[in-house]
């Protein structure tokens, strides 16, 4: 009986429904809406990207495209908002292509597709999260020891990326000290050509390295051992999880690159690639300017064979650099020594805006500012979030993060931290008073 019952109330509905239609014209049409990529882009378009047409009542209509980049609808006669966002995966970056076309109107005959012309972003992935260069005090009290370098790649989005192929470099000159011979009339003279200077050479990715979302990995640049063994302030670098930047085939002097701890598996060296003069990858214990990049369109290793991307810092023969175009590069941090005369930047506004000041010598490291706001809509965060942050180094003449979260003690409670990039080192990073894997 009553199913008897349900199917007469579902028909009477539907009668009246379909009645109703009539009365006020309701029509449907067939309507076809093309995704236009920039030109200059090199994407085309590809299969199952999502679109979405919005009536002015509300409703919302989905679907996606085929394999020429063209989404069909079946939707009542009227006025639409579509919009459409395509990401593709660069190492390292995520490519995205966003596009709004208002007041599509349908009518009951559409003979050609509407075009949704899309827009092109780069949204970073992966960021340098933290920098330790500047050393610490040894026991005796006889000066600094400066052999324990690492820094930190985070991944700051919502999606996995491979590092496969990444690339760490640094600006040749190595100081922000020294007199910048690049500098003329008033600025760095290739700005206007579109590349940073990767002096010495640089280290790679050289096999798959998947980095989920809140993830990081530790990269040694000096000495991949316990130097608290030696030195009490210092840092033990040989956690299994770490990565070292080790080509002894190229870099053979041992003070800045003796053998990795036998914790580290062979299959987290980094290889890397020299072009200039030196025995060491001499990384800066007072001002470097770090960066990540990964090549495009060719390999780590076609790169550095490559001639024609050479250039010699101040007309040196022996101060080779390579021409990394800065559409490749991920993220760049330029640091400056405090309390000293530093001249021009050396990093373009298009890497980085800003700097960011280190006192070297005392153990300190710079670290990312937790953007505040991204990090506490999380709704996973709810009680994890550790406030009152201590660490900054105001009172040293240093920073501290404005956020006042204490992103380590948060990390440490399970919560996931989004930290601060605004392409600006001096609002994205302060100086912390110790390194993150010893406090």
């Amino acid at each position: 009986m009553k199913k008897v019952y349900y199917l007469f109330l579902s028909l009477l509905l539907l009668t009246y429904a379909c009645s109703d239609d009539e009365k006020v014209g309701y029509k449907t049409a067939t309507v076809a809406v093309q995704l236009v990529y920039p030109s200059e882009s090199g994407y085309e378009t590809r299969e199952g990207v999502a679109v979405k047409a919005v009536s002015q009542t509300g409703i919302a209509y989905e679907s996606e495209t085929n394999t020429s980049g063209i989404a069909v609808f079946e939707v009542p006669v009227g006025l639409y908002e579509v919009s459409s966002t395509d990401k593709r995966k660069e190492t390292g970056k995520s490519i995205v292509f966003t596009g709004v076309l208002t007041n599509m109107t349908v009518v009951e005959q559409n003979e050609n597709p509407f075009s949704l012309n899309l827009t092109e972003s780069v949204v970073s992935q992966i960021i340098i999260k933290e920098i330790y260069n500047g050393g610490c005090q040894k026991d005796d009290g006889s000066g600094t020891y400066h052999y324990d370098k690492y820094f930190v790649i985070y991944n700051n989005s919502d999606e996995a990326t491979d590092l496969e192929n990444l690339c760490v470099g640094m600006v040749l000159p190595y100081n922000s000290t020294v007199n910048n011979s690049d500098v003329q009339n008033g600025s760095l003279f290739y700005e206007a050509e579109g590349w940073i200077p990767a002096g010495l050479g640089y280290f790679y990715f050289s096999n798959s390295t998947i980095l989920n979302p809140g993830e990081q990995i530790v990269v040694v640049l000096n000495n991949a051992n316990d130097n608290t063994i030696t030195y009490s302030n210092s840092i033990d670098l040989s956690k299994s999880e770490y990565y070292v930047t080790y080509a002894p085939e190229v870099y053979d002097n041992a003070n800045y690159h003796p053998a990795p701890s036998a914790n580290i598996p062979t299959s987290q060296y980094l290889p890397g690639f020299k072009y200039g003069t030196g025995n060491a990858w001499a990384f800066s214990n007072t001002s470097p300017a770090l960066f990540l990049f990964a090549p495009q369109g060719t390999t780590p290793e076609a790169f550095n064979e490559n001639a024609d991307n050479l250039d010699y810092y101040g007309g040196s023969a022996t101060q080779v650099r390579k021409k990394v175009p800065v559409s490749w590069i991920i993220d760049g941090v330029e640091v400056f020594r405090y309390g000293a005369t530093n001249n021009v930047k050396r990093f373009t506004s298009a890497v980085d805006a800003g700097y960011v000041n280190l006192t070297a010598g005392q153990g300190y490291t710079l670290y990312r500012n937790v953007d505040k706001d991204a990090t506490e809509a999380l709704d996973e965060n709810s009680g994890k979030l550790v406030y009152n942050y201590i660490l900054g180094t105001v009172s040293d003449n240093g920073t501290t993060d404005p956020s006042g979260i204490d992103a380590e003690a948060s990390i440490r409670l399970g919560a996931r931290i989004i930290y601060q990039d605004t392409n600006n080192s001096s609002n994205d990073f302060h100086q912390r008073a110790g390194s993150s894997l010893k406090y």
